[in-house]
């Protein structure tokens, strides 16, 4: 099992991310604070791993629920889905991502 924590920031939510293949398909369970995220948790319950990780064949369903139910385009959530999904299919090293931001 793979799993990310996410802080999205200013909204002050957090994230937590659980991934565990079952075959060729990835199981994703997702609690959040946020009503936003938990209804994109709601319908986003397993996916195709390579269908996550390009842009070329189709957009990731992953990124088609956060367009659907997130109100913030800058929202690092999905991302973070994708990360762990990664990670569980053995497609990326489990390596921390940041994004330092500065005025």
């Amino acid at each position: 099992m793979a799993k990310a924590e996410i802080f999205a920031g200013n909204c002050g939510f957090s994230t937590e991310v659980e991934t565990k293949m079952d075959g060729k398909v990835c199981k994703v369970q997702i609690t959040s604070g946020c009503a936003a995220i938990q209804r994109m948790a709601a319908e986003l319950t397993e996916v195709s791993p390579y269908g996550e990780i390009s842009f070329k064949r189709a957009m990731p369903k992953t990124h088609e629920m956060g367009h659907k139910y997130c109100t913030h385009a800058a929202c690092p959530v999905p991302v973070g889905i994708i990360k762990a999904i990664e990670i569980e299919a053995k497609l990326a090293l489990p390596t921390d991502v940041t994004i330092k931001l500065s005025k």
